[in-house]
């Protein structure tokens, strides 16, 4: 059903030459490549191309597939291009993509290279010359995730609490953490820098990303 549905969302494309990314996109625009051999010793470049800020007469985002440079199909997300071998799937969370990746027929998926120019294919670059420098961001990212997390749930304890019917058959809680309203901007600013970190990874987890969207 899943796949049928996505058949749904995938239409024809015009054929237009795919737009060389500029630095000036870089927050608003996402580019990932995928070279598949045809079998006679050549190759097809197909091209995914997601602008973050821009949708359709209905409302919603789409994702672009290129193949070799030309338009060749748009689907609104979650979307699932049929490749020889496989499917491209492409997810969009609150914060970029989670997921742009080839999945092959026997379930095998592997993620397309990023455009060396874009946000991500920056963060990639990093995470090749400096592995210590990368890990120690992905780990912070986690962490400011957990934290927030944390720090989020106990303030919803707080308040869920305080209606006397609530409090009078369960009691009160009460947050061992109070933060001024600068400081919770402060929090939610830097949730949303850990969050879009992560998703230049295409890194994404339901509790920690979806809590932070």
């Amino acid at each position: 059903m899943r796949s049928r549905r996505a058949a749904r969302r995938v239409k024809s494309g015009d054929g237009h030459a795919l737009q060389r990314f500029r630095w000036w996109q870089l927050l608003g625009r996402a580019l990932f490549y995928l070279r598949l051999g045809d079998g006679d010793g050549g190759h097809t470049v197909y091209a995914v191309d997601v602008r973050h800020n821009r949708t359709d007469s209905s409302g919603f985002a789409n994702a672009d597939l290129y193949v070799d440079g030309r338009h060749h199909a748009r689907s609104r997300f979650p979307a699932a291009f049929p490749v020889p071998g496989g499917t491209i799937e492409v997810k969009k969370s609150a914060f970029g993509l989670k997921r742009c990746h080839y999945v092959t027929a026997d379930g095998t998926a592997r993620q397309l290279s990023p455009d060396r120019v874009s946000a991500e294919g920056r963060r990639a670059h990093l995470d090749r010359a400096h592995p210590a420098l990368s890990r120690g961001i992905s780990v912070f990212s986690s962490i400011v995730l957990v934290v927030s997390l944390a720090v989020l749930v106990m303030q919803l304890l707080e308040k869920l609490t305080q209606p006397a019917p609530i409090a009078a058959n369960i009691g009160t809680f009460t947050s061992p953490v109070d933060l001024p309203v600068w400081l919770n901007i402060a929090v939610g600013a830097v949730t949303a820098l850990a969050s879009t970190e992560r998703a230049l990874r295409l890194r994404y987890n339901w509790l920690l990303d979806g809590g932070a969207g």
